[in-house]
């Protein structure tokens, strides 16, 4: 078997998990993978004047997190605002009598967020019953606001900082001030966190403690188990239950998620939405392995009206993409689009011309202004390893150019340049390549084939198109094999590639792919950087050294007899 053929056992992740297993949720479930957040919080409470900003993620449930922080740091003892004889305000834990209580902290912790207004915060003074009604700072042990929302009021942002700096607040001119005892924590994003950190002077001062949630677990740290119980307070509030087969195919779809084999994602509301969703299809309480493919298939389809616009252009042949034959200078890359929510893969044809010039491997894209800096970077190594390799004792004579013919919007990225790699090679050669195959990496300088982003959905979007024509078992992709732990394949390719109708292959290096793609060895340079002539890179080098001239010239026929002749004697 093909060293480079990928099997299918390594398409999809695989989970161990004991049969009938309970799963338990807790507080300490709820916060798998979080420690780092955790031990900002402990110490959120045992030191003074230091409060916390906890950076979330897109899909967190901030709720659940919260409860679950404050409920694994244990109950706080209720203490008491008390006004002294001195009319000066001071928190107690002890009993009082009740005509000195001014507010007790009836809450463990709140959520502030939403439209915020100064008495939420610190709370307002009935001028009729001259009594104070305590805000969210005076009720609360913990108070988590909502970074967002406190940005949008300026004046609001302006006086939490007062209020920490001086550690009281007024309130009313007819109440003292009042004496700040509650922990704060904002919740943003960490770019909030780093912009306020460096345009905010006293920022640092005051929330000097970050907790970094992950969005992610890693099966090297915790087990499959441990996410398990993790899920089970999802399955609590949907009263759902899973089949074995369905919590496998849900900790596949959280890996995808997650877009990792070996990791599995902590978007809460991503996974509660889809449960939901399949609890409505299922009627019942019970989501089975059905069911739940039916829900993540129909996610999709509320989502692709662009792929399927896409497809139809492949289909009535709008775009030419050939997936059959062989050709010179042409091959098969593999793009990612996305949208704000959903991304697909979609093939595109790459050409490669050369002639006779002064060296340089010119970027269509960027001269029409079509391509980006990432994939204009990723042109300039393509040409520095060119050079390398046979560019090392005399310049290039030729010119080339690259294009993704029919693109008409930018190009970004350099996953495409092991496919532009193995089309020019092909152009200098003349040998074709075979168009059933299509191919993405980046490369270094080196050769080296480097990982690239979105493989699932380029793997699918060429084997939509092959399947959508006819698989014929000679079609197939090129990824690098450092991405082989990102592969998390839909079941129709796996299925495919089991019946052996489609194929993959990993490559760790330029030579092994452009040997796959033209059928015929790189060849290996001998001590004077000379390939055997019948190897691939020995027909680039004789094609290179045609063009620089310095080929010998055909000796007649009188010529080779005289030295013939010569070497008999």
């Amino acid at each position: 078997m093909n060293s480079n053929v990928i099997p299918a056992s390594a398409l999809l992740p695989s989970f161990n998990l004991a049969a009938e297993q309970a799963f338990i949720s807790s507080p300490k479930a709820d916060l798998l993978g979080q420690e780092r957040s955790l031990d900002a919080f402990r110490l959120l409470t045992e030191t003074d004047n230091q409060h916390m900003f906890l950076a979330d993620y897109f899909g967190c449930n901030r709720k659940r997190i919260i409860d679950a922080l404050v409920k694994e740091q244990g109950q706080l003892q209720t203490s008491c605002l008390i006004l002294d004889e001195d009319n000066v305000t001071t928190w107690v834990e002890h009993e009082v009598q009740q005509s000195k209580v001014l507010a007790t902290k009836t809450h463990q912790y709140q959520y502030l967020s939403g439209s915020i207004r100064k008495a939420d915060l610190i709370g307002r003074y009935n001028s009729e019953t001259k009594t104070y009604e305590a805000g969210m700072l005076a009720s609360s042990h913990y108070l988590f606001i909502c970074a967002d929302s406190l940005w949008k009021k300026e004046n609001l942002w302006d006086l939490l900082l007062e209020i920490l700096d001086k550690q009281t607040y007024h309130v009313h001119s007819q109440l003292p001030a009042v004496a700040l005892k509650c922990k704060i924590v904002l919740i943003g994003s960490s770019h909030q966190y780093g912009s306020c950190w460096l345009g905010e002077p006293s920022f640092s001062r005051h929330f000097p403690l970050l907790g970094e949630l992950i969005n992610e677990m890693d099966l090297s740290e915790h087990s499959a188990l441990d996410y398990c119980h993790w899920l089970a307070h999802i399955f609590n509030d949907l009263n759902i239950s899973l089949t074995r087969s369905a919590l496998l195919l849900l900790l596949q779809y959280s890996s995808k998620l997650a877009d990792h084999q070996q990791r599995l994602s902590l978007m809460a509301i991503n996974i509660e939405q889809l449960l939901a969703q399949a609890k409505a299809y299922a009627q019942s309480l019970e989501i089975s392995e059905q069911v739940l493919l039916h829900s993540i298939a129909m996610i999709n389809q509320r989502h692709n009206a662009s792929e399927k616009l896409s497809e139809q252009n492949f289909d009535d042949l709008f775009i030419n993409l050939p997936t059959q034959d062989e050709i010179i200078g042409q091959i098969n890359g593999l793009t990612v689009v996305e949208n704000a929510e959903f991304s697909y893969g979609e093939p595109a044809r790459i050409t490669a011309s050369v002639h006779y010039g002064d060296g340089e491997v010119a970027d269509i894209e960027r001269k029409s202004e079509l391509g980006g800096n990432i994939h204009a970077k990723g042109m300039m190594i393509l040409s520095a390893c060119l050079y390398r390799i046979f560019g090392k004792d005399a310049p290039l004579h030729l010119n080339a150019n690259i294009v993704f013919e029919q693109s008409y919007q930018e190009i970004d990225g350099d996953s495409a340049s092991l496919a532009e790699y193995c089309c020019l090679i092909s152009a200098i050669s003349e040998k074709p390549i075979k168009q059933s195959l299509a191919a993405t990496g980046a490369i270094d300088q080196f050769g080296n084939v480097q990982a690239i982003g979105g493989v699932n959905e380029k793997i699918e979007g060429f084997f939509k198109l092959c399947k959508r024509r006819g698989l014929t078992g000679q079609q197939g992709v090129i990824i690098p094999s450092s991405n082989m732990q990102q592969l998390n394949l839909h079941h129709d390719v796996v299925e495919a590639i089991t019946a052996g109708k489609f194929t993959l292959y990993q490559v760790k290096h330029i030579d092994e792919a452009v040997e796959i793609l033209m059928q015929t060895q790189a060849g290996t340079a001998d001590e004077d950087n000379q390939f055997p002539e019948e190897s691939l890179y020995g027909l680039v080098q004789s094609r290179l050294e045609s063009l620089a001239g310095y080929q010998e010239e055909d000796k007649s026929l009188f010529a080779r007899l005289i030295e013939k002749l010569r070497f008999s004697s």
